[in-house]
Order: structure tokens, then sequence, then C-alpha cells
């Protein structure tokens, strides 16, 4: 049986969802080509390098810019976000994770993303959807907690804090600094002290769905990383770690799991700060 939660859906469900009026479906990649390419009938974009991080600071979205997205997307608190995107729902989970950190509650990903709609043949459109703007009013309440800034990192290296770096094994050991084509990059290869290396992919099937709860626990526990622990998952830029963090905080319900945005080109570039190889 392919699973659903309260964080999850189907490629059935938002296929027969896909037009409700209280729904709307958001493609989120690295940027627009795939979209572009073909996308879910009702499907708006967002660009993760354009839209959901600062054109000027190396940050995240402000709360006043996360509001004009919104607003700008026709979001409103009432709406049902649903993400999907290109690499394994990477950059979806990193949308996921930044609007749950704005207050936005109704906010699900779809279980396989792109990879499983286009095994199981659906179909796309190239056809770009327009949206009217609406009022979004700023959430009462902020969740930053759930995300870890270059101090907490520093920190935390001095508790029990369970580091886990989901990079590639390549990346983690400091033989490469980046994976082939990619242009963010840091000065050193390396992990940060005590870091455990658990893949993202670890954690998905073939088809880019997640693997079962039993599963799931067994993979981090063998690790060491259990629900007691305070966790926090990086990789190189925060999407990959986004996804991670998806699958502990919101699948295995780990209450204390924060993700590194700044990850390893931050870490990896900063004078006086320990690597371990």
């Amino acid at each position: 049986m392919e699973r659903c939660n309260e964080t999850l859906v189907s490629t059935q469900w938002a296929d027969d969802h896909k037009s409700d009026s209280n729904v709307q479906l958001v493609e989120v990649d690295v940027n627009n080509r795939a979209y572009e390419s073909g996308h879910i009938e009702g499907a708006i974009a967002w660009n993760w390098s354009t839209q959901l991080n600062d054109q000027i600071r190396r940050d995240i979205l402000d709360q006043d810019q996360m509001k004009e997205l919104l607003e700008q997307s026709g979001i409103t608190p009432d709406t049902l976000i649903v993400l999907y995107g290109d690499n394994n729902n990477w950059f979806a989970a990193f949308a996921y994770w930044q609007l749950k950190m704005f207050g936005h509650e109704k906010v699900k990903l779809i279980n396989g993303g792109r990879v499983k709609w286009e095994k199981e043949g659906r179909s796309y459109t190239e056809e770009n959807f327009s949206v009217e703007g609406v009022n979004y009013p700023l959430p009462k309440e902020v969740h930053p907690s759930i995300r870890a800034l270059r101090p907490d990192v520093v920190g935390a290296l001095k508790s029990a804090t369970a580091f886990i770096d989901v990079r590639s094994p390549q990346e983690f050991t400091g033989e490469i600094i980046a994976p082939p084509g990619m242009t963010e990059t840091a000065q050193r290869g390396g992990h940060i002290p005590g870091a455990v290396n658990i893949p993202w992919k670890t954690a998905t099937n073939d088809d880019g769905t997640f693997k079962s709860t039993e599963e799931l626990r067994d993979i981090y526990a063998d690790k060491g990383v259990t629900p007691d622990k305070e966790v926090i998952t990086y990789c190189r830029i925060g999407e990959r770690s986004a996804h991670t963090w998806f699958v502990l905080h919101e699948l295995l319900g780990y209450r204390n799991v924060r993700n590194y945005d700044g990850s390893w080109t931050e870490w990896g570039s900063m004078v006086g700060v320990p690597v371990e190889r």
C-alpha cells in the first residue's frame, strides 16, 4: 500500500484533487526547467534559487518576503499547499521546512514527487497557470526552532547532539567537496566532527517514495540517531538535509530536529572551526 499520512499525499490523491478550490499544487525545482518541460495540471512553479532564497543576503526568505510569495501565488492560510519537485523532492522538502518555519500549517508533500508521477505514466501539461493575488496576514506564530544557525552548531559540538551528514560518502570523507557540476562549494572538504554519514537517499525507494516507518526507524537507530536526542541535519546547501529533516521530524516524529541550511558551504569555508576527514 502506498504511504500517506498527515504530511504526505499519494500521486493518486494529487491527481484526484489537483483542481480543488482549496488546494494549490506547487512544483519546487532548483530552477524552472523541469516545470517548463511539463508539470501537473494546475501546478504553479517556485524557483528555489530565485524565489525561496534572499537574492542579496545568503539566507532564506524573511517573513515579509514569504508573505509576498504566498500572496503572489494566490495562497491564503486556508489553502492546502501540495508540494512536489525534481531531485526526489529535495527542493520541495526545503520549501516545506521553510513554510513550517513561517507558520503555514496546511502543507504536504506528494510522496515520490516527479519520479513517482513519471514512473506511473501520469500526464503533464506545458500550460502555465495564472493565479489571482490575495492577502496573506502575517502568522501569529513562527517556528525558528526547526532551523540551526552557525552559533547553534558551534554550541552543539560540546553536547550530545547527533549530527547527520546526508551527503554522499565521497563528500563526507572530503574526497570531493561538491557533486560533479554543482557550483556551490567550500574551501575545505570533510565533515563536522562527530557527524554520522546517512545519505539522504537511504530513506527512499527506487520510485522516490519514502520507505516504511519501520525501515526508516531502523536506518537511523542503527547509527545511534534515536528520538531522545537533539539532532542537526546538514548537507552542502541545505536542501538534501531538509529532506532528511522531513523524514525525522514529520514521518518519524522526532521532536528536536533542526536543519542547518548553511551546511557545508558555510562550515567548510569558515575560519577556525574544526573539520574531520
